[in-house]
Formats: C-alpha cells, sequence, structure tokens
C-alpha cells in the first residue's frame, strides 16, 4: 500500500536527546528512500491511478530563423504522441503567464524563438516506449521546422545600474555622496545599440542619475590622471557560463482530477511558495474546463539546487502536463541533454576594473569598474545579480572613492539566473586576482596588502552602510599568513622536482547572506509524550536544513525532533497572514499603513537561496520553540518543582538548561522532557507555536500578549496551541518592521572566508595538480558542524571546476543546441581534487548568542582567484579569463 507523501518527507524515523550528531536525512538518502520528486512515480501517490504517463517538452535549437512547427510525419508511428500542446492551445485555454516569467511559455509557430532552449510544444504519452523512442527522435532538433533567417530577436536590457560612493573627510564624517544617501541610480538614455549611457548628459531629465555620474566620473577621471605617488592598473577580465550541474535534474509528477477539479502536484524547487502561486497565476483567467479549482503542490527534497531551482518556469509546464492530459498521471523529467538546453545558467561577465593604490602606505584610494552580464533569453534574476556583483566589487575592502557601472543584457542564450555566488563570484575574482598584481607591482607581500586594506569593524560598504554584523578579517589574514602552505611557499617552490612548477595563491572573499527581504515560517509542537514535530518552509536541497531546524529547535525544547517536514507553505493557515506590495520596493509610507493590519507582512515564505538556510530557514522554528518552552515546558515544570509562580525562582527560566533530555536548573532535581511534557499537557499550557519572522538587513519585531507576559521577538506573527487543542492566532499588540531605506542597503549581512593553494605544473603538459590547500571562515554559531564542513569541501570542488574545467559556450554552440551532456561539459572529478591535502578551517563565534551565519556561497569564492594567483606564482603568467585549462598553461609555457 502507497505511504502519505509527507510520510516519505517527514525525518527522522527515530530520536533521541541532545543535537543531531549526523543527518536527519542521512540514512533515508544513502539507502534510496523516496524523498526527491524524480522518485515518484502515480503508483506511489495514495488515491491516484497507478499508470504514470509521461510528457516530453521540445526546445529550440535555432533562435535566428522563424519557427514553423513540428514534422510528427517523419516520427515513428510507434513514437507518436497522444497529444500534442503548441502555443496556440494555451492561447486558446487562457493561461496566463505569471509576470516574474514574462513572454511565451511555448514560441508560436510563424515567430523567431526568444533564445536557444526556447519551450515550442509539449507532448504527452500514454506509454514510456513511444515516450522514450520520441525523446531520442527529436534530440538532434531535426523534426523541428525553421524558416526563412530573421537573425535574433532584440529586447532591451534587463537592468543598468550605477553605484558611486564618495567618502568624507575622516572615517566617523559622513560621506559627501552614497547609494543608501540617495538612493539607487539608473541611466535614463541608451545608444542605439542599446547600452546605457553612462556619461552625464547636460539634459534636465535625470537628475537623480546626474549628481551620481557626476561624481562617478570625477572617480574616473582622478583615475586616469598620472600621479607618480599612485600606482594605478586597469585590467579586464572575462568569467564564463556554466550550469549548476546538481544531480537530479529537474522532475515532477502531476495528476489533474476533471471530477474535482483538483490539481495534484509533486515538485521539487527552491522556492515553494513562489512556485505554488505562479501555478495559480497559470490558471487564473483560463477556460473553466481548463481551471483547476484547487492546487494541491507537494514539495519533495531537492537532489542539488546551487540557485538553478530557484524561481524555475519548470512547474508551469508540469501543471501544464496535467492539465492537458486530464485524468492520467503524467511525468516530466529532464534527462541530461534536456537539463542543460533548458536549465538556468550562471551570468557569463565581462568586466573591466581600475584601481589607485598610494605606494607609500598600500591604501587603495580609488576603484572603478564596468561590468556587462550575458542574461540569457528571460530576464529571471538578471537585474539581482547585477546589483548584488556590482555591491559586492569591492569585496573586504575599505575604498574611500567607488563608481561600479552594471548592465544585464538580453541576448538569444539560455536564461541565466540564481546561481551559489550570486554576482560576486564573478567579480570578486575579478578584483582579487587584481589585488595581486598590485601587491606584486608595489612590491607588497599579498597578505600584508589585503590587511592594510581590510575592512574594520564599523567601516562602510560601497552603498555606504556598515555591515551590521562581525567583522572578523583580520583574524582570517592571520590564518592564511600562518598556515605553512603560506608560511613555506619559498622553500617548496625551491624543492620542485625537475620539470615541476610550484606556485602558491591566495585570496580573500566576503559574501552576503540574505536577500533583503528573506522570511520564515515555522512550528514546533510536543504531544504528551514529550514527541517533538517541527514543520518549515525551507527547503532540504544538500543544505542540510532539516538538521539544523533539528537542532537549532534542540537547543530551546530539549531533544531532537521526532518529525521534521520542510518545505512546507501550506500548514501555515492559522496564522492568517496577508501581504500587499513588493518587500523590496516599498515606501515607508505605505508599509506604516500596510502594518496596521495585524496580520500584514512584507512577505509571506521567501525561496531557499542566498546562504539564508542557517540564518533565516531556523528562525521562526526557533523563536517557536522558545514560546513552547516559556509558557508550556517551564510552568509545567516549576509545577513538577513544587515552586509557586510567585516564587523569584519562577522567573529564573533563562537560567534553566538541558542536559540530554533532562532540565537543570541549578539547586533543583534534574527533571525529564517526558514528564514536563505531559504535566504541560494536563495543565492546558502552550504546547505548540507556530511563527513567521521576516529580515530585511535586520529581524522584524514585535510583541504579543502570552499567559502573564507580553513577550516581544524577533517574529511578526505568533499561533500557540493550548494541550492537545487546535492553533489560536495571537494578535500582535505592536510591531517594528525594518526600514524601507534598508533596501538601499547592498549588504549587510556577511561572512569572510580565505583561502591559500599550492600547484603544481607539469612544464611539459601545462598538467596542473592541487598539492595542497587550505580554506578559513567564519560562520556565527554553527548548527551542524558536519554539514558546513561538507559545504566547503563542496564549495572547493565547485571553485575548482569553475576555475580549470568548466564552460559552456554562448548562442549556438552552446547548451541551447540541445547536444551537451556530462561527455562534453567537464567537471571536477576526485582526480582534480586535492581530496587528502584539503584543510577547513571554521572559526569559533565571537561569543555564545552570536547567530549563525550563511556560509555556503563564500567558502567557493576565493578558490577560484587562489588557483589563478598560484598559476601566476608558478608560471610567471595572468590569466584574464576562465577558465584557465590545460591548453592554455601549455600554450604560456611553449
Amino acid at each position: 500500500m502507497a505511504r502519505p507523501f509527507l510520510a516519505h518527507e517527514t525525518l527522522p524515523e527515530a530520536s533521541g536527546p541532545g543535537p543531531v550528531l549526523g543527518r536527519i536525512d542521512g540514512a533515508a538518502k544513502v539507502t534510496g528512500t523516496k524523498l526527491y520528486a524524480s522518485d515518484f512515480r502515480a503508483a506511489d501517490m495514495p488515491g491516484w491511478p497507478p499508470q504514470t504517463r509521461h510528457a516530453l517538452l521540445l526546445r529550440a535549437p535555432d533562435a535566428t530563423h522563424v519557427y514553423e512547427g513540428l514534422d510528427l510525419d517523419a516520427l515513428d508511428p510507434s513514437a507518436k504522441p497522444d497529444v500534442v500542446v503548441r502555443a496556440a492551445d494555451l492561447a486558446r485555454v487562457g493561461v496566463t503567464v505569471p509576470p516574474f516569467y514574462a513572454g511565451h511559455l511555448l514560441c508560436p509557430e510563424g515567430e523567431t524563438p526568444l533564445y536557444l532552449g526556447q519551450p515550442v510544444a509539449l507532448l504527452l504519452f500514454e506509454s514510456f516506449d513511444a515516450f522514450d523512442r520520441a525523446r531520442l527522435a527529436f534530440r538532434d532538433g531535426a523534426l523541428l521546422k525553421f524558416g526563412p533567417e530573421t537573425g535574433p530577436q532584440t529586447r532591451p536590457n534587463y537592468a543598468a545600474y550605477r553605484f558611486t560612493r564618495v567618502a568624507g573627510a575622516g572615517p566617523d564624517a559622513p560621506d559627501l555622496y552614497s547609494p543608501i544617501q540617495a538612493g539607487w541610480i539608473s541611466p535614463g538614455f541608451t545608444e542605439g545599440s542599446g547600452r546605457p549611457i553612462w556619461a552625464p548628459l547636460p539634459v534636465s531629465e535625470g537628475g537623480d542619475y546626474a549628481q551620481g555620474a557626476a561624481h562617478g566620473e570625477a572617480i574616473r577621471a582622478e583615475l586616469k590622471a598620472a600621479d607618480p605617488a599612485v600606482l594605478t592598473l586597469e585590467r579586464a577580465f572575462a568569467t564564463q557560463s556554466v550550469d549548476p550541474m546538481f544531480l537530479e535534474p529537474e522532475a515532477g509528477l502531476a495528476w489533474y482530477e476533471p471530477s474535482g477539479k483538483v490539481l495534484d502536484i509533486v515538485i521539487g524547487v527552491q522556492s515553494p511558495f513562489e512556485a505554488a502561486e505562479a501555478m495559480a497565476t497559470l490558471f487564473s483567467a483560463a477556460q473553466p474546463d481548463s481551471r483547476p479549482a484547487r492546487i494541491d503542490a507537494k514539495f519533495a527534497y531537492v537532489g542539488g539546487g546551487f540557485g538553478g531551482r530557484d524561481h524555475t518556469p519548470f512547474p508551469l509546464y508540469l501543471a501544464l502536463a496535467a492539465m492537458f492530459f486530464p485524468g492520467k498521471p503524467v511525468r516530466l523529467a529532464h534527462d541530461r541533454f534536456q537539463q542543460f538546453q533548458g536549465g538556468i545558467k550562471r551570468h557569463a561577465f565581462a568586466m573591466r576594473s581600475q584601481i589607485g593604490v598610494d605606494r607609500a602606505s598600500g591604501r587603495i584610494r580609488a576603484f572603478a569598474a564596468d561590468h556587462v552580464l550575458d542574461g540569457g533569453g528571460l530576464a529571471n534574476y538578471s537585474s539581482s545579480v547585477a546589483v548584488v556583483g556590482a555591491t559586492g566589487a569591492i569585496g573586504m575592502y575599505s575604498v574611500p572613492k567607488v563608481d561600479v557601472t552594471t548592465v544585464a543584457e538580453h541576448t538569444r542564450g539560455v536564461t541565466a539566473g540564481s546561481m551559489r555566488g550570486y554576482g560576486t563570484l564573478q567579480t570578486l575574482t575579478a578584483l582579487e586576482t587584481l589585488i595581486d598584481e598590485v601587491a606584486t607591482a608595489l612590491p607588497l607581500d599579498p597578505i600584508e596588502l589585503r590587511r592594510r586594506n581590510a575592512l574594520p569593524t564599523g567601516g562602510r560598504t560601497m552603498t555606504g552602510n556598515p555591515f551590521s554584523v562581525s567583522v572578523r578579517a583580520p583574524e582570517i589574514l592571520d590564518k592564511l599568513e600562518a598556515h605553512p602552505i603560506w608560511r613555506d611557499r619559498a622553500a617548496h617552490r625551491q624543492a620542485a622536482r625537475p620539470g615541476l612548477l610550484v606556485g602558491t595563491g591566495v585570496a580573500c572573499a566576503t559574501k552576503d547572506f540574505g536577500t533583503g527581504a528573506d522570511c520564515a515560517l515555522g512550528s514546533v509542537t510536543i504531544d504528551a509524550e514529550g514527541r517533538v514535530a517541527i514543520h518549515g518552509d525551507a527547503v532540504e536541497m544538500g543544505n542540510g536544513i532539516g538538521t539544523a531546524l533539528a537542532n537549532r529547535v534542540a537547543a530551546h525544547i530539549g531533544r531532537r525532533a521526532d518529525a521534521v517536514t520542510v518545505a512546507q507553505v501550506d500548514v501555515f493557515d492559522a496564522l492568517g497572514l496577508v501581504t500587499s506590495g513588493d518587500p523590496y520596493a516599498i515606501s515607508q509610507a505605505d508599509q506604516d499603513a500596510a502594518a496596521r493590519d495585524p496580520r500584514w507582512v512584507p512577505a509571506i515564505s521567501s525561496a531557499t537561496s542566498a546562504s539564508i538556510g542557517a540564518h533565516v530557514g531556523t528562525q521562526a522554528a526557533a523563536e517557536a520553540a522558545r514560546v513552547v518552552f516559556r509558557f508550556g515546558l517551564w510552568p509545567a515544570a516549576l509545577a513538577l518543582w513544587g515552586i509557586a509562580p510567585r516564587d523569584p525562582r519562577g522567573k529564573q527560566w533563562r537560567d534553566a538548561y538541558w542536559q540530554a533530555d533532562m532540565l537543570i536548573l541549578p539547586g533543583l532535581s534534574p527533571l525529564p522532557l517526558k514528564a514536563i511534557a505531559a504535566k504541560a499537557h494536563e495543565q492546558g499550557g502552550v504546547t505548540g507555536a507556530m511563527a513567521h519572522a521576516f529580515s530585511r538587513w535586520a529581524w522584524a519585531e514585535a510583541t504579543f500578549a502570552l499567559p502573564g507576559e507580553d513577550w516581544t521577538a524577533d517574529i511578526d506573527a505568533l499561533a500557540i496551541r493550548r494541550g492537545s487543542g487546535g492553533f489560536e492566532r495571537l494578535a500582535r499588540t505592536s510591531v517594528a518592521f525594518p526600514p524601507a531605506d534598508y533596501n538601499r542597503i547592498g549588504t549587510a549581512f556577511s561572512s569572510m572566508c580565505g583561502t591559500a593553494v599550492r600547484v603544481e605544473i607539469d612544464r611539459a603538459t601545462g598538467a596542473l595538480t592541487i598539492a595542497k590547500a587550505y580554506s578559513v571562515f567564519e560562520c556565527g554559531e554553527v548548527l551542524v558542524p558536519q554539514v558546513v564542513l561538507g559545504q566547503a569541501q563542496g564549495g572547493f570542488a565547485m571553485g575548482v571546476g569553475y576555475a580549470l574545467l568548466e564552460t559552456l559556450p554562448p548562442f549556438e554552440d552552446g547548451p541551447g543546441n540541445g547536444q551537451w551532456n556530462l561527455g562534453r561539459y567537464v567537471v571536477a572529478r576526485a582526480s582534480d581534487l586535492p581530496l587528502h591535502t584539503l584543510e577547513i578551517e571554521v572559526l569559533p563565534p565571537l561569543s555564545p548568542r552570536e547567530p549563525p551565519k550563511g556560509m555556503a556561497e563564500v567558502v567557493m569564492i576565493p578558490v577560484v582567484p587562489a588557483l589563478l594567483n598560484a598559476i601566476h606564482a608558478a608560471t610567471g603568467h595572468r590569466f584574464q579569463s576562465l577558465p584557465v585549462t590545460q591548453a592554455m598553461i601549455k600554450d604560456i609555457l611553449a
């Protein structure tokens, strides 16, 4: 008999006292338990018809000729589809494309595809054999018909911004100009080619831009001036498009039951709430017979994301497949060819940077850069990636004058969007290789140069705000300097075997975590037997979020959870949340007016991305657990100890602590959690809490009337359960949302990482071996040490692939042609990595109360420039584009 879907997704199956030492999902994953969307078939779903049908999404390998349709007559009869869905069919039923995915979901016949890999048709099959034959027949694109050549379609740029800051006369003086003061600016005029006109024009329009641009042009003029006291370098750097290469290609299962008009979907994405909203929008104005009355979206574990499953259009096509095959469960699952052709890619960047450094002091005086991003065929997150790359372009350094322009362009390439590192991987690679070149030119030790320029605590970033978290660059630099890889680099170079070139490189990075509009939903309940259950909306995609939830809650409840269910967005109705407006653009007046509604929040649920898992994803559940302890378990413990409510000891709940599952208060007998839980249920105390948290570079804070106390916490919505009853929403008595002006902040939450590597290069072949490597970083409170270590190791491997191996050509030779797979796309393998000589060090938190910080992205970033700097140290050549392949190294050694 099929198990309910949530029974598959709820882990662990057994629990115990204290925090989890491994992963709650570890055993299930390695033993092949059905967890991922790709695991499920119709027979696994209770109440579904048992036979699974199949869908094939066809994509255009050409974006310069008119698409004229499918050549189904050339298809073998055994491969014929049972249903063909074309653009005209979508128009007939009246689907609505969600604004984020603006454009044609299927390219209409008679039009030139907007981009390579644009879907053109959806084929539905009763049998797997017919589907599989058709999949192979359509692979080379020959059965898609194209007519006259038109050239590629042109579209406006996705975004163009300029970020300029001019510091005041001293560290404590206000900035003369900065984005946080003046707001973000964009040029109002473009050239005929569509490129922005960055120079301020002598016209009345665009006064805000002209002010910032005038400061920016002055900075650039200073950098161009010939000053013998200043070392000035100008360099170009280019990074490539790559694929996220998550292990599980996108897949899903859906069934539309026409009599009840229910659309059931099993899918794995990083942004469940957004996917559910997008599917609802898709059918919101459809013809009555094509409009589901209810969508039941079931969100599975995700087999890797790295950003590539955040706001992906894949769920829309899965939903359409089910609606056009009513009554029949249908599976849409990419193979690796299809994932390469249609999956979201990392943006390729073209960058030109200028830096001016005082020769005497080694202090950076000014920095300017111009970035051009290839956004591909749909906007997706191109605007946001451009912003994050630009605002992170000076890394961990204090620079008094900065001017960075960035433009994200539409091209006919495969759509680019979110991916691990999110723009800063590209811009910090360019920066950290440039910093190394500065050190060589001055000359100055590379770590000493970084130390002299490191942003101090309270120092301002390029948008004009300080970090609001700990700044630990000095410790990281000290660790790098003292490590044998760096300390003994000269000795290793001299001891190199004949024919080998040895070089050591170092690099540092700071990477923001969070987006400026992040939120979390979480609930915690405890039954009369002491069993703990957690629900959260964050997604498990290899990031260990379920284990992090269990451990953060265990710190308050004393027991790791017996049941943790993640990616849940439909179990928090008791909160009664409503939202309106754009949390990134809302005005203070509109926010204040909306906040008068005690159910209003700026956003309800956000994607699991931007390294927010530990910091944001666990926040609501942790605060819910605090409420359960303070207003349920603590009063029950007092009763068991025989302490009257008015006894002064009744207020010592902050002094109590858990040892295993025993609650301890000095001077009193330890109490087992099971007994406390039973008493809490007997008393009708708080045995469950459900909360919502929102962060815009600071937590929203609200006050709620709880038994005997007004409770203030870093949440903005709360519901509680008493005894074995249901959840009841508590109206907040006050709320303070972070100011709307915080939307001008580029980065406020940030983690730092440094990497040192030693490489050995065979002079005859150019083959590179990473002999030793060391990464050191900080991430506040470490919730799951093993997961943090794994993220750092995985980040190192991805950095190696990006620096030395992975690349996707643009346009017709690239993945949009449908011919790419792992035979052509080379990722880092064990032989490319220092499996036994990679050392990872995590700095302990500065205090026991330091919260967790996001770290999954920052651990990848410095690996790339550290490798490039090591190659320079070995060969004397600086490469200005990625990847640096063996053939490229061999060429410069010839």
